[in-house]
């Protein structure tokens, strides 16, 4: 029996043992490896080439939804199951936006993750009961204007690494060394996003990572 190949990424240890024990008694199932932050989920993807790599939205350095879109860019064939805690629908619709085949919220994930699974990794799509409801409303009406639509992504995949780190708490200096490129190269990242999201300071940016999900709430606007 070919096994199907996980990856999970979630930055809390307690949780990353709690889905693996879950997966565990899973004969056609096996974690390859596990991430604590979207850097390193992104990298583990690369070197692995995982058939499913399970999502978490909230990481540090780079979030889930930065970092499945990286990894679907250079790796479409690998499919990236969303595990969040989240389940607003602006969350779900970057989601989608960008590729994933499926969305769990974490209070229900328990007993449907091995079936969810097994799922996208057969080229379905896989979603919690209740974002299936939602999601069923959005194409009955979608073209009727009762929906919005998915939400364009304005920055680049750079630019959205960028604001992470800034709202963070990282100096230019540590964000250059972060992210092995120049300090200069990062001011202009900076001024970019300061540009496109028409704010003028890093309490500003903050702000609008929390807004957009980039960060979670937890993390307090730094002043100039």
């Amino acid at each position: 029996m070919k096994k199907i190949t996980i990856l999970l990424a979630e930055d809390h240890m307690i949780v990353r043992e709690g889905l693996c024990a879950l997966l565990k008694p899973e004969p056609d199932l096996e974690v390859v490896a596990e991430a604590e932050n979207g850097r390193q989920t992104v990298e583990l993807t690369r070197k692995l080439t995982p058939a499913v790599v399970v999502m978490d939205i909230a990481m540090p350095l780079l979030n889930g939804l930065e970092a499945t879109r990286q990894i679907l860019h250079v790796l479409p064939a690998t499919k990236v199951l969303i595990l969040s805690a989240h389940s607003d629908d602006p969350y779900i619709e970057k989601a989608m936006a960008l590729g994933a085949s499926g969305y769990l919220v974490k209070q229900t994930a328990a007993s449907v993750l091995a079936k969810a699974i097994r799922a996208v990794a057969g080229g379905k799509s896989f979603f919690s009961p209740a974002i299936s409801r939602r999601l069923s409303q959005y194409e009955k009406f979608s073209g009727s204007g009762g929906v919005k639509k998915p939400l364009r992504l304005q920055l680049t995949s750079r630019e959205t690494e960028v604001l992470q780190l800034i709202a963070e708490g990282m100096a230019n200096k540590q964000i250059a060394a972060e992210l092995e490129i120049s300090i200069k190269t990062v001011e202009k990242h900076r001024q970019s996003l300061m540009d496109k999201l028409n704010v003028h300071d890093t309490a500003g940016l903050t702000r609008h990572a929390i807004a957009g999900g980039v960060i979670e709430s937890s993390v307090q606007p730094t002043t100039d």
